[in-house]
């Protein structure tokens, strides 16, 4: 139950900061203002790398080898998105959080 819990509070949090960075990033363009649309781009990067990293922590502690795929699998394809935050459809994150949830839920 931590671990999930853990997992969760992380995807939760990285998707959040993901969607505000990459409005404030589409904001900042639509100004001109080169600075801050980089510097959000960063954020939001740096958003998804930091779930990837919870996740592969929390692989490392789950007992329940479903879980621990589960998170295995879904670090490997939030890493899989890659940097280019422009490319990254929300749903897809949703997505990822709602596999998590459903064996959370067990």
């Amino acid at each position: 139950p931590e671990v999930c819990a853990a997992a969760r509070q992380a995807g939760t949090t990285a998707v959040q900061t993901y969607v505000a960075e990459l409005g404030r990033m589409i904001a900042a363009v639509g100004a001109g203002d080169s600075a801050t649309a980089e510097a959000a781009r960063e954020q939001a990067e740096a958003a998804l790398s930091g779930w990837r990293t919870a996740l592969r922590e929390q692989s490392a502690q789950a007992a329940d080898p479903q879980l621990k795929t589960l998170l295995t699998d879904i670090g490997t394809e939030v890493a899989a998105l890659g940097a280019d935050v422009e490319s990254i459809d929300e749903t897809e994150l949703d997505r990822l959080q709602q596999r998590l949830d459903q064996l959370c839920a067990r």
